[in-house]
């Protein structure tokens, strides 16, 4: 299996467990005015939120679940860790790329402190999953290939 293709499945589930954050975020009132994938919607020009979702995902798993494949090995630390410094990094260029083209301004700061706040967690959360997951993926890539 290619470190791309468990980039992609690594990025797959962080995004889904992502995605069921910000579901339940929506699902208790926690800063309704930040749905990102409403704002993917928006900037796209896209017709259906549906699509801002596939878009959501096609990001997560595959920008940047190939991404940290590509990258993981000179990231500091143990697969959580190295995850949540890239996801940290991925933060980052939300904040200051994504948020400012979607209106809400640099760091979404037009969205009030709690924007970036949620948002870093949510990409710390996002990070270690992708982190744990790639490195259980290889790990079970090795323990196969050792086991023939």
């Amino acid at each position: 299996m290619s470190v791309i293709y468990k980039g992609f499945v690594a990025g797959f589930v962080a995004t889904v467990v992502l995605s069921a954050l910000m579901v339940m975020k929506s699902m208790m009132g926690l800063m309704p005015g930040l749905d990102v994938t409403a704002m993917i919607t928006n900037m796209l020009g896209l017709q259906s939120v549906a699509f801002g979702w596939l878009m959501h995902f096609i990001i997560g798993t595959m920008i940047w679940g190939g991404a940290y494949a590509l990258i993981r090995a000179r990231l500091p630390g143990g697969p959580a860790v190295s995850g949540m410094v890239f996801g940290a990094g991925a933060w980052l260029m939300m904040m200051i790329l994504v948020m400012p083209m979607a209106g809400a301004g640099l760091f979404g700061l037009n969205m009030g402190i709690m924007a970036p706040v949620m948002t870093l967690i949510l990409h710390l959360v996002y990070g270690a999953v992708l982190g744990l997951v790639f490195q259980a993926m290889a790990q079970g890539t090795n323990s196969t290939a050792a086991a023939h």
